[in-house]
């Protein structure tokens, strides 16, 4: 009898065992999937120390691959590649099959992401756990079509990457600037090199052109301390000396850079973070959460907001090497305070039009045609990275207040956040009036 007993009692461990593993497998739900994917790859993103417009590159591929598979979820929605720049025809499913999309949109993703970064080996040991998810809960049939879908559509997407002008733009030259009069060369206290310089030839997604968004170009240089040229540096300057405790949230709280050197003594050491377009597509999250939007439409929300940041960061890239306007720091330490160090860490790269302002305008124009003018939330974007969080009563409040962050950070003029501001809201209703979204 008691070794009855025992042997009851280790055939329900076993038994209670095999009931946890198979809640351990349970399925999530699409939307969650889809999310889980988008914070992974931002994960490496900010491990790989891709620069912003690279970044941008990167959530856009994926992004649209994602949607591309997950809209056959609901055939209201309308393919968006077939309406950019230089896409092939996707892959379609085949009539009359069962298909898992969320599954296939997963491998699509992915597809895109092996090619796209540096940090595989972390992303297929996600994989493989969500792969294995839906093995547990799908028949092999299944299953086997909507990888073989994903990947489909993911080489599909891949093709056009390849020509998109950024594989023939790898191993460029180094750009240092030039020593004239107000133009950029590279900033103290570390003195980097340009950074993709090159930016503004790649090709676009849904613009036609990196050059169709124009902007009057930023004041001259001048000797003459009553000329906007001299003005706009003694105002950053100043702003730099009265900033309010507020002022500082604000600058710290938009900073985004990726890649920030800090200083002590003779010790130097690097802090990652988000990139500025990691931060809009942590907003677009928040927007899709927020509605409960269903998992196409949380596809298409982060394909649209990627569409913008990728745009948007190749008209105002064009724009920036074609000026190569100088930074404040460089005129003021050499007219003003030769001490002087903005706030924030000067971004590597020319000054006119501010790039922040220009993707944050896009992506909160995309955001507020989606989603709605008022929209209020609470932006924790940030807060697994810098510990700080904000609230917003509407994205363009919210694009806004980052545009002026820049100039409170003492790394851009007023004329360059508000131009970079105008040409990004120009691209996002470009953009949102070109695409035709649903039937």
């Amino acid at each position: 009898m008691k070794y009855l007993k025992i042997l009851f009692a280790a055939a329900f461990v076993v038994f209670a065992t095999g009931c946890k593993q198979k809640d351990e497998a349970k399925l999530l739900s699409d939307a969650e999937v889809l999310h889980n994917n988008v914070d992974q790859l931002t994960q490496v993103i900010i491990y790989d120390v891709f620069s912003p417009p690279v970044a941008s590159r990167i959530y856009g591929y994926t992004s649209l691959a994602a949607y591309e598979t997950m809209r056959f979820a609901n055939p209201k929605y309308n393919s968006i590649v077939s309406q950019l720049n230089g896409f092939k025809p996707i892959p379609q499913p085949q009539k009359g099959k069962k298909y898992n999309y969320a599954l296939a949109a997963t491998k699509a993703y992915f597809t895109v992401a092996h090619k796209v970064t540096f940090s595989i080996d972390t992303l297929k040991k996600y994989e493989t756990k969500v792969f294995a998810m839906y093995q547990d809960n799908l028949d092999d049939s299944t299953y086997a079509r909507s990888m073989a879908f994903g990947e489909k559509v993911g080489k599909a997407i891949l093709g056009r990457a390849a020509f998109d002008n950024y594989p023939q733009t790898r191993g460029k030259p180094r750009f240092l600037g030039v020593e004239e009069d107000g133009k950029w060369r590279p900033t103290a206290p570390d003195y980097l090199d340009g950074v993709e310089f090159c930016w503004g030839t790649m090709e676009t997604f849904a613009v036609k052109s990196s050059s169709d968004f124009a902007l009057p170009p930023p004041p001259p240089f001048s000797k003459d301390k009553n000329s906007e040229y001299f003005k706009q540096n003694l105002s950053v300057y100043n702003q730099s000396k009265s900033n309010t405790p507020e002022q500082l949230i604000i600058a710290k709280f938009w900073d985004d850079n990726p890649f920030v050197i800090q200083h002590s003594g003779h010790m130097m050491f690097v802090n990652k973070k988000i990139t500025p377009g990691g931060h809009w597509i942590g907003i677009t999250a928040i927007a899709c959460k927020k509605t409960k939007a269903d998992a196409v439409k949380i596809a298409q929300a982060y394909a649209l907001t990627s569409i913008a940041l990728y745009d948007a960061f190749i008209c105002g890239w064009q724009v920036k090497y074609a000026t190569q306007y100088i930074r404040p720091v460089t005129v003021i330490n050499a007219e003003i305070d030769n001490r002087w160090l903005p706030l924030l860490q000067t971004p590597p790269f020319p000054e006119y039009p501010s790039g922040h302002s220009d993707i944050s305008g896009a992506s909160a124009v995309i955001l507020t045609h989606l989603f709605g003018d008022d929209f209020s939330y609470m932006d924790t974007s940030d807060l697994r990275y810098i510990g700080m969080q904000r609230h917003f009563d509407s994205f363009l409040k919210a694009a806004d207040e980052c545009s002026l962050s820049r100039y409170y950070g003492g790394i851009h003029y007023k004329v360059s956040v508000n131009a970079g501001a105008t040409q990004g809201r120009q691209i996002g209703e470009y953009i949102w009036n070109k695409l035709k979204l649903q039937n």
